[in-house]
């Protein structure tokens, strides 16, 4: 049997070990927080000029979204219809976005207000819900749930 201070003796390392792994593998919320806005921001622009780079950066290739007509979506068809949309959106911008994190993994909810070329409707609102995981140190969205809000002065 251990006397009380070899026991502290075995436990003292465990927990230093298992302190530093805990807090080496938390992420930087305040960064983490400002990446995911500004990337956001960024893929709503995408819409408007048709530029996927940021899409191809913090989509994952496992990535499953829900279009506002519920159609279910993945990375590729992410990156070709914002490669088309430029032929009929004049602007779309981010409006708004809030991140709340759940240890590695991390919830975006915004809106963000669109202009097309032509069409009946012209104005509208996008408001939407993705999931973001840390994975090998860089955050992706692996899942999103879009909704149109049409603009009530149509």
């Amino acid at each position: 049997m251990s006397t009380p201070s070899e026991m502290l003796a075995r436990i003292v390392p465990l927990i230093a070990v298992l302190t530093l792994t805990t807090s080496a593998a938390a992420p930087n919320l305040p960064d983490a927080a400002k990446f995911i806005a500004d990337a956001e921001r960024d893929w709503a622009l995408a819409v408007a000029s048709g530029d996927t780079t940021i899409i191809e950066q913090i989509v994952a290739e496992d990535f499953i979204g829900v279009a506002p007509d519920g159609t279910q979506y993945d990375k590729k068809k992410a990156i070709r219809d914002t490669r088309e949309s430029a032929k009929n959106f004049v602007s779309n911008h981010l409006n708004r976005v809030k991140v709340r994190f759940f240890g590695s993994t991390a919830v975006a909810q915004g809106d963000e207000t669109w202009e097309k070329q032509a069409g009946e409707q012209r104005h509208g609102r996008y408001v939407w819900t993705d999931t973001w995981v840390l994975r090998n140190g860089h955050w992706q969205i692996v899942a999103a749930e879009d909704l149109a809000v049409l603009d009530p002065g149509q």
